[in-house]
C-alpha cells in the first residue's frame, strides 16, 4: 500500500509540472489520493493484529510520517492553486519527495515483534557503549607530581603557563584518586559484561521466530516485552552509575543500581527460560556479569571512597 500512496503523489507532482491544473483537476486528484490513503490506514490497522506495543509504536511511527507528509502535500497543493508565488509552487515537488521518502521508510519498519524488540535491545546497548566510552575517559588523579611540573613551568614560561587555563578548569574534578579509579575499572566491567549479556539475549530471542508465528495467546509477545523492559530499566541504571562514577563518587546510589541491575537480570534469566530460549553462551553471559556486579558490590560495601583513602594513608604510616 506504501507504493500506492507514492505513486499518487507522484501523480501530484505532474499534476503541477505544467503550469496550474484546472479546479476540477485539484478536486478529482485530492478525492483520488484520499481513497487510497483511507485504504493504507486500514491495511496499517489490519496489520497491529497481534502485535506488541513496541512493534505497534514502530508501525504507528513510520505511518504517521506517510499521513502527515500526504496531507502537507496537499495542504500546499490547495494552497498553491491560484497562486502567483512561485516558490510556492516550487514547494509541491519538495513535498511530493518527502511523501516518497516516508513510504520507502515502510520498507524499513520492523515486520514482527522479535524484529521490533530487538532493535530497541540494540539501542539499548548503544546507549550502554556510550556511557562505556564516557567511563573511559575518567583518568586517574597525577597528584603532586603535575602540580610541580605546573609551578616550574609557570616559572620558566614568565607566565606563559596559563595558556591551557581553560582545559585545566575544564578538567578540574574529573580526575580519580587511586580508590576511585579501582571503582571506575570495575564498573567499566559490569558494563562490558552487560553489553555481552544483551548481545546474547538478542541472539537467543531471533532464535525464536517460530515461537512468534505459532503465538495465538499473546503471552509470547508479553514475555519478549518484559525482556525489553527488563533492558531498558538496567540500561537507565547503567547511566545512573556512569554519572556516579565523577567525584565525589556517590557509593549508595551505586549499591542502589546495582540491586536494580542484578534484579532485572533475574527477571532476564527467568523469562528467557520459560521461553526455552537459553543457550550456553547467554548463561555463561549472565555468570560473569554477575561475577563482575559481586566484585564492585564487595568494594563498595566494604569500604567508602573515605575509608579506602583513610586505610590508604594509615598503611603508608605503618610503612
Amino acid at each position: 500500500m506504501g507504493e500506492q500512496v507514492s505513486k499518487q503523489a507522484t501523480i501530484v507532482g505532474m499534476l503541477w509540472t505544467g503550469g496550474t491544473p484546472k479546479a476540477k483537476e485539484v478536486e478529482e486528484n485530492m478525492a483520488s489520493y484520499f481513497n487510497v490513503l483511507q485504504g493504507f490506514l486500514l491495511y496499517f490497522y489490519g496489520s497491529t493484529v497481534g502485535a506488541g506495543p513496541t512493534l505497534s509504536s514502530n508501525l504507528h511511527q513510520s505511518v504517521m510520517q506517510v499521513v502527515n507528509s500526504s496531507f502537507n502535500l496537499m495542504k500546499d497543493s490547495v494552497s498553491s492553486y491560484g497562486s502567483r508565488s512561485k516558490d510556492q509552487k516550487v514547494a509541491v515537488p519538495v513535498l511530493v519527495g518527502k511523501v516518497w521518502e516516508a513510504c520507502s521508510g515502510l520498507k524499513k519498519a520492523p515486520a514482527t515483534n522479535i524484529a521490533a524488540i530487538g532493535r530497541a535491545m540494540t539501542q539499548v546497548a548503544v546507549s550502554m557503549k556510550d556511557v562505556l566510552r564516557e567511563m573511559r575517559e575518567l583518568k586517574p588523579d597525577s597528584g603532586g607530581q603535575e602540580d610541580d611540573q605546573q609551578t616550574s613551568g609557570g616559572v620558566a614560561g614568565d607566565g606563559d603557563g596559563n595558556e591551557d587555563d581553560d582545559d585545566d578548569v575544564g578538567d578540574m574534578g574529573n580526575d580519580l584518586s587511586p580508590e576511585e579509579m579501582k571503582v571506575a575499572e570495575l564498573a567499566m566491567e559490569v558494563v562490558s559484561d552487560l553489553l555481552l549479556v544483551i548481545k546474547e539475549l538478542i541472539r537467543s530471542i531471533t532464535g525464536l521466530l517460530k515461537m512468534e508465528k505459532a503465538d495465538t495467546s499473546g503471552s509470547f509477545v508479553d514475555s519478549l516485552e518484559k525482556l525489553l523492559k527488563s533492558s531498558q530499566v538496567i540500561g537507565a541504571q547503567i547511566d545512573e552509575l556512569g554519572a556516579c562514577l565523577y567525584p565525589p563518587q556517590e557509593v549508595s546510589t551505586m549499591e542502589a543500581a546495582l540491586k536494580k541491575i542484578s534484579s532485572s537480570l533475574n527477571g532476564i534469566e527467568s523469562e528467557v527460560e520459560d521461553l526455552k530460549g537459553s543457550t550456553d553462551t547467554f548463561v555463561k553471559a549472565c555468570s560473569g556479569l554477575r561475577g563482575s556486579i559481586k566484585q564492585l558490590e564487595l568494594v563498595l560495601s566494604c569500604c567508602s571512597v573515605g575509608q579506602l583513602e583513610e586505610q590508604l594513608t594509615n598503611t603508608s604510616l605503618s610503612h
